[in-house]
C-alpha cells in the first residue's frame, strides 16, 4: 500500500492476505453455520452423543451443546462469536444452547440469500431486531401461568432431562431436581453453582442417588482422635487459621536460657488454647476452617470433643453459610453464639474405596443443598451431572417467573406465522428480513 510520499507503508505482515466485501461476509457466515452443522444433529429426543478428545487423551461422550462448543478448540473470529452465544444462553438460562446456536446458524443462512440479492446488511440487522420485539410479544402472550403446580414442575425438569442419554434415571433425577429448586428458590442469584452443590461418587445404583439438604464436604477430619459423628452440630465457619503464623525468614529471636525456650513454647501453646476456649465458650462443636489447623490446636480440639476440617475451600464455606445460617467468621476471638450455624448430623464417612467425606446433613430452612449422584462410570457421572444442570436452571426459571410456553415446536410454528403476518403490514425492505425472500425471487433493486 502506498502513502502520500509514494513510499509503500505496510499494514499486514507479509504472507497475509485481505479479504473484503462479499467474499468476507461469505466466508464469516460459512464458519458460523459450520459451528450451527456440528451440533444440530444432538438436537431433540432423537438426539446424537459426541464424542470428543481432548489433547491430553480425555474423551468426553455428551450431546450438551455448550459442553461440545466448550471443549472444541475454535480459531475463526466469527465462529468464537458464535460460541459466545451459546456461553450466553448457557450463563443466563443454563438451557437451550443447542437451540440458540442453530437459530443462529439460520439467521446468517437467510441473511446470506438477502446479501446476493443485493439487501444490505443494515437493512438485515434492522429487520432481525424488529422480528425479535415481535417474537417477545407474541411469546408473552402466548405463555401460561404455572405458579406453585409442582407436577408441571416435573414434567418441564423431565423435558429438559430427555435425550441427554440418561433416560434410565430420567425420573429419579428429575424429582431431585424439583426438590433441590425449590429449596433454594429463595436464594439471590442467577447462578446454580452458588446453591446447588452435585457430588459425584463412581460405583452404586443410580437409584442410590439423593439430595441433601445440607453441604457435603470433600474433606476429612483433621485428626483421628476427633469424633466422626456429631449429633445437633453448632457450626463455626472460620476464615482465619487455628495455627501460629510463621516468622519472617529475616527475623531472629534470642534465647539465652534453657528455661526461656520453654517459656516461649507455653506461650504459643497459650494463644491457640485461648483460640480453642473462645471456639468452646461459643458452643461450636463442629469447625470449618478455610485456612490451616496445628498440631496444638487438633489436641486441643480433640479433647474437647469438636469436629474439625481445615483448608475447606470458599466456595463450600460461601454454602455452608447458606444452608446452616452461620456467618463467617475471620478472627476466632471474636465469635458468639449468634454466629454458629446448625444442622442435625455432621458426619465424616469412607466413600468409595479410599475417600472419606464430610455430611452436614438434615439444616433447616437450607438455601443451598447437595446432590449426591451414583453411576456406573465417571463419563456417565458427567452426563448426569450436565443433564441435572439443565433440569434445576429450567424449574429454577419457572419457579421464579412461574410461566411457561408449549413445547414440540409449538411456540416456535406460532411466532413464524405471526411474523409473516406482521411482515406484510410493513413498507420498507425490513419486511424481507423478516419473512424471507419469496421463491425464484429476482434481485431486490
Amino acid at each position: 500500500m502506498a502513502g502520500l510520499s509514494g513510499v509503500p507503508v505496510i499494514i499486514l505482515k507479509e504472507g497475509s492476505k485481505r479479504e473484503t466485501g462479499k467474499d468476507a461476509q461469505r466466508k464469516n457466515i460459512l464458519a458460523a453455520k459450520a459451528i450451527a452443522e456440528a451440533v444440530r444433529t444432538t438436537l431433540g429426543p432423537k438426539g446424537m452423543d459426541k464424542m470428543l478428545i481432548d489433547s491430553s487423551g480425555d474423551a468426553t461422550v455428551t450431546n450438551d451443546g455448550a459442553t461440545i462448543l466448550r471443549e472444541m478448540d475454535i480459531e475463526h473470529p466469527v465462529a468464537k462469536m458464535i460460541v459466545e452465544v451459546a456461553r450466553a444462553q448457557d450463563d443466563e438460562i443454563g438451557d437451550g444452547t443447542t437451540t440458540a446456536v442453530i437459530i443462529a446458524g439460520e439467521l446468517l443462512k437467510k441473511a446470506e440469500a438477502l446479501l446476493d440479492q443485493d439487501v444490505h446488511p443494515t437493512v438485515i440487522v434492522s429487520g432481525y431486531k424488529m422480528a425479535q420485539s415481535r417474537a417477545q410479544s407474541v411469546l408473552k402472550d402466548m405463555a401460561i401461568d404455572v405458579s406453585g403446580d409442582q407436577t408441571m414442575l416435573l414434567k418441564i425438569a423431565q423435558t429438559a432431562m430427555r435425550g441427554k442419554g440418561i433416560e434410565i434415571a430420567m425420573d429419579k433425577l428429575a424429582q431431585i431436581s424439583v426438590d433441590a429448586a425449590l429449596a433454594v428458590s429463595g436464594s439471590q442469584g442467577k447462578d446454580i453453582e452458588e446453591f446447588v452443590k452435585a457430588v459425584k461418587i463412581p460405583g452404586g445404583r443410580i437409584e442410590d442417588s439423593f439430595i441433601n439438604y445440607g453441604i457435603v464436604v470433600e474433606k476429612e477430619r483433621t485428626s483421628p482422635e476427633m469424633p466422626k459423628k456429631i449429633e445437633k452440630a453448632r457450626i463455626l465457619l472460620l476464615e482465619g487459621t487455628l495455627e501460629l503464623k510463621k516468622l519472617d525468614t529475616d527475623a531472629k529471636i534470642t534465647i539465652t536460657e534453657a528455661k526461656n525456650l520453654a517459656s516461649f513454647k507455653e506461650g504459643e501453646e497459650n494463644i491457640i488454647k485461648s483460640q480453642v476456649d473462645a471456639i468452646v465458650a461459643a458452643g461450636a462443636n463442629v469447625v470449618f476452617c478455610e485456612k490451616g489447623i496445628g498440631v496444638t490446636a487438633q489436641n486441643y480440639l480433640s479433647r474437647n470433643g469438636i469436629l474439625a476440617a481445615r483448608r475447606v475451600k470458599r466456595e463450600d464455606l460461601k454454602m455452608l453459610a447458606l444452608a446452616t445460617g452461620a456467618r463467617l467468621v475471620g478472627d476466632v476471638m471474636q465469635v458468639t453464639p449468634q454466629d454458629l450455624g446448625s444442622a442435625a448430623v455432621v458426619e465424616e464417612r469412607k466413600v468409595g474405596k479410599d475417600k472419606h467425606m464430610i455430611f452436614v446433613e438434615g439444616c433447616e430452612k437450607a438455601k443451598a443443598v447437595s446432590i449426591i449422584l451414583h453411576g456406573v462410570s465417571e463419563q456417565f457421572l458427567d452426563e448426569m451431572e450436565r443433564a441435572l444442570d439443565d433440569a434445576l436452571n429450567v424449574v429454577l426459571d419457572v419457579i421464579r417467573s412461574g410461566k411457561i410456553v408449549p413445547g414440540g415446536g409449538a411456540p416456535e410454528i406460532r411466532v413464524a406465522e405471526n411474523l409473516r403476518q406482521y411482515a406484510s403490514t410493513l413498507e420498507g425492505r425490513e419486511q424481507l428480513a423478516i419473512r424471507g425472500l419469496p421463491k425464484q425471487s429476482k434481485p431486490y433493486l
